[in-house]
């Protein structure tokens, strides 16, 4: 996923699990030349809503290990980034980082969607589970949804 390898980047560059959310600003924005400050701040504000990042005063901590996440050569992250993304899109994204392609989740999904008579994100929970795959933070979202 590429919020996580956005996020993560700053962090390896630092080489811990803390660093001042300035500091972080300025490696996406200056350093990197990947958002302006202004986007950076808010790449701040998705990852926490996705719980990738805690604040902690004037501190942003990842909530993973950004060691885990290769930053690929020539990455650039998209601006599709920046905005707050649907508990099905997240759970998507989940199946797809577990290794299921992307039209065969959306397929599978739909499927019990029609099946089920239920809303997406519930479907798309339900899908994921039957995959094996953990995506119970989503699941109080989709609940929510319904």
């Amino acid at each position: 996923m590429s919020l996580r390898v956005a996020v993560a980047a700053p962090f390896r560059a630092a080489g811990d699990h803390r660093m001042a959310a300035s500091n972080f600003v300025v490696d996406l924005s200056l350093d990197r030349d990947w958002f302006s400050p202004d986007q950076a701040k808010r790449l701040v504000d998705v990852a926490a809503g996705e719980g990738l990042l805690d604040r902690d005063g004037e501190d942003l901590v990842a909530q993973f290990d950004p060691d885990d996440v290769t930053v690929p050569d020539g990455f650039r992250p998209d601006e599709s980034l920046l905005r707050q993304r649907s508990t099905f899109e997240k759970v998507l994204d989940a199946c797809t980082d577990a290794g299921i392609e992307k039209q065969t989740a959306v397929a599978g999904i739909n499927e019990l969607q029609a099946d089920l008579a239920v809303t997406v994100e519930a479907a798309a929970v339900l899908f994921a589970r039957r995959q094996g795959i953990d995506v119970s933070e989503h699941a109080a979202a989709a609940i929510e949804e319904i």
